[in-house]
């Protein structure tokens, strides 16, 4: 993975976004549908893209919407559609956009009073709510966030009443209406006048902050955290809850410090990342360069992404918690402090999770069900409360009330980072703490994710990517046991490859949400181990992602 000169650094402002143009190009870009990087795409999570390419324009925008209309009666979805948007410059014009769509087609729309930014989980919160003991009429929802993506990008997606990402069957529904739209030269959509649709019979405002901040006792111990009275720190990063913390330590009487509550389209405050782009993530120790440096002013500090449904944890002694150690505390914590959850509660893991979790699972006595990436796969578990606790490797994780039942059923940035709290307080230990203790009797893994561009024809080749293809009968000097293209817990393809060994295993897949792919690989042998799977794993990818050869032509056909 090669890094930029401006990794971890302040982002200078030959970097920052163009915000008036990118808007300007939202509303006259008009997109190609003859062009694949242009028509609508729904990939881990919603339709992502920017409009500079024409891969997030106004017309994708009304085209989705109408789609989602649509699937709304055609499953005779007729309860309110919850509406929220992240702090990215193409959030607003989307969502006036989609507002505009939805009042003309009579759906009862929820905006946040204030015109409030609203965190991806807040959202799933206000579905579920509202649809708890109702059989019919049910709500809904749509995210307009391209989560911790560049700030050129926009991102939109839709929660069905279920609460959590939309499946493929969903997706692909949506997907194909809205590209048929584009198509027509959006013939078929309905569409009001902005100030109409907000003064519609149909448009309602709803207190999504206070709603959720309230029900946090329900799924968090804040008595505990109160009582403790530790000093706790959290760097929003500009984002959706930017207001949501400062509200949650005023209710709940914590001892907590927003650190910046600045929002800025641009995120010039942000420390660049790996690749010399800014991007808001919380697991990368480069865009969390401002936090890391401010660890020793609190017992333990957090951030999450800008929609709020990922987090990174900052202690003292570690600074910047890899997700993998944290999911691992976390599970640890849990199973171990809610009594009132089921004894057959599972443990959700994505498949390039570490085994360290595989491992305190089976310690704790519990089921692991083992998913492809993305969230949408712990949705039905959430919901019954089978599993008790489903988390990624992107730091992102959810997990069930005190009392066992639903919290969300989409990733929650801000409870896993109230429950790093929690268990602080109860036991004295921070998660760094936890990690370490525990992990003698585990092993001691070396676990890392480098990722690199890659183009749309190079992403599709390595979804593909077979064990016929490998041609190696092993890796890094052990003999390869498994070679899985579906996922252990639910059989649903990876759109990759995993590549298993006694004693390490790499996975490789594209990226969902950008031009990019990944290879996630872990050893229990050491560091030079794990060079040597990166390396040979590169290898592969590499053959993967190439064009074809043609066939040499034989001089005698001449």
């Amino acid at each position: 993975m090669k890094i930029s000169p401006l990794a971890g650094k302040p982002a200078p402002l030959a970097i920052l976004v163009n915000v008036p143009l990118l808007i300007t190009v939202y509303y006259t870009g008009v997109p190609d549908p003859a062009v694949s990087a242009q028509r609508v795409a729904f990939g881990t999570s919603g339709h992502r893209g920017s409009s500079f390419n024409l891969a997030f324009n106004e017309w994708h925008i009304l085209a989705i919407t109408q789609a989602i209309c649509l699937y709304r009666t055609s499953k005779h979805i007729g309860g309110p559609l919850f509406l929220g948007m992240d702090t990215h410059a193409l959030s607003i014009p989307a969502c006036a956009t989609a507002l505009e769509v939805l009042a003309a087609n009579g759906v009862e729309v929820m905006l946040a009073e204030g015109d409030e930014y609203t965190p991806t989980p807040v959202i799933s919160h206000a579905i579920l709510t509202y649809n708890r003991g109702r059989k019919g009429g049910l709500a809904d929802g749509i995210v307009i966030t391209p989560s911790h993506n560049p700030p050129h990008d926009g991102g939109f997606k839709y929660n069905p009443p279920n609460g959590g990402p939309a499946d493929t069957v969903v997706t692909g529904w949506i997907e194909a209406k809205a590209n048929e739209l584009l198509a027509a030269r959006l013939v078929g959509v309905k569409r009001i006048p902005h100030e109409q649709a907000l003064r519609a019979g149909t448009t309602h405002r709803h207190d999504y902050l206070t709603a959720y901040v309230n029900d946090l006792g329900n799924v968090i111990d804040l008595d505990i955290i109160r009582s403790e009275q530790i000093h706790l720190g959290v760097d929003p990063l500009g984002g959706a809850g930017v207001h949501y913390w400062a509200r949650i330590a005023e209710q709940h009487k914590l001892n907590l410090t927003v650190v910046d509550e600045t929002v800025d389209p641009t995120f010039r405050f942000m420390t660049v990342d790996w690749d010399g782009q800014i991007r808001m993530d919380p697991s990368s120790t480069y865009a969390m360069q401002r936090l890391i440096g401010m660890k020793d002013h609190f017992d333990l500090s957090f951030a999450c992404d800008t929609d709020h449904d990922r987090h990174g944890i900052v202690t003292k002694s570690d600074g910047l918690l890899p997700p993998n150690h944290d999911l691992y505390a976390a599970i640890f914590y849990l199973f171990q402090n809610r009594p009132k959850w089921s004894s057959s509660a599972a443990v959700g893991k994505t498949i390039v999770s570490s085994q360290m979790i595989d491992r305190i699972t089976a310690k704790l006595g519990r089921k692991l069900f083992e998913v492809p990436v993305g969230f949408k796969w712990f949705v039905d578990g959430l919901l019954d409360g089978s599993l008790g606790f489903a988390g990624e490797e992107s730091a992102g994780s959810v997990f069930l009330r005190l009392d066992g039942s639903v919290w969300t059923t989409d990733k929650d940035g801000i409870v896993p980072c109230l429950l790093a709290a929690e268990m602080t307080a109860r036991t004295g230990h921070d998660p760094a703490d936890i990690y370490r203790e525990y992990r003698h009797d585990f092993g001691e893994p070396e676990y890392e994710r480098i990722q690199a561009p890659a183009t749309p024809e190079q992403k599709a080749r390595l979804a593909k990517l077979s064990p016929q293809q490998v041609k190696q009968t092993e890796l890094a000097g052990e003999k390869i046991q498994t070679m899985l293209t579906h996922a252990p817990g639910n059989g649903a393809p990876l759109g990759g490859l995993k590549v298993v060994t006694e004693h390490g295993w790499f996975a490789a897949r594209p990226s969902g949400t950008e031009d990019i792919y990944k290879i996630y690989a872990e050893s229990f042998q050491g560091i030079d181990h794990l060079h040597r799977i990166q390396s040979e794993a590169q290898i592969i990818v590499n053959d993967a992602i190439a064009p074809a050869t043609p066939p040499t032509a034989n001089p005698k056909d001449k």
